[in-house]
């Protein structure tokens, strides 16, 4: 999977907002391998998989995300996602190991 950025996070967290909390970790678990297979397709291919994107985790969020714009931090909701987010990227990459 190519390198997670700030703007990936915040699309992935995007995507699962509006999720129940408990279901989020498996939500980012999914979009995390879509992108590890896009990427997979990517290297193998030379061209982005037709349906996953380029391998980034943010073009196996963007079609889940109903909010566009990103909240701001002061919105908890929006933190405790990030936050669900995160862990569960580390988790994955610890993992992956």
């Amino acid at each position: 999977m190519r390198a997670i950025s700030h703007g990936d996070v915040s699309a992935a967290t995007r995507a699962v907002m509006s999720l129940p909390a408990e279901v989020r970790p498996a939500a980012v678990r999914a979009m995390l391998e879509r992108a590890h297979a896009a990427d997979r397709f990517r290297k193998r291919c030379g061209r982005a998989h037709p349906v996953w994107g380029n391998g980034s985790l943010m073009a196996a969020a963007l079609p889940m995300c109903r909010r566009l714009g990103e909240p701001r931090l002061s919105d908890a909701g929006y933190l405790e996602a990030m936050s669900t987010v995160i862990d569960t990227i580390l988790a994955w990459r610890q993992r992956a190991r």
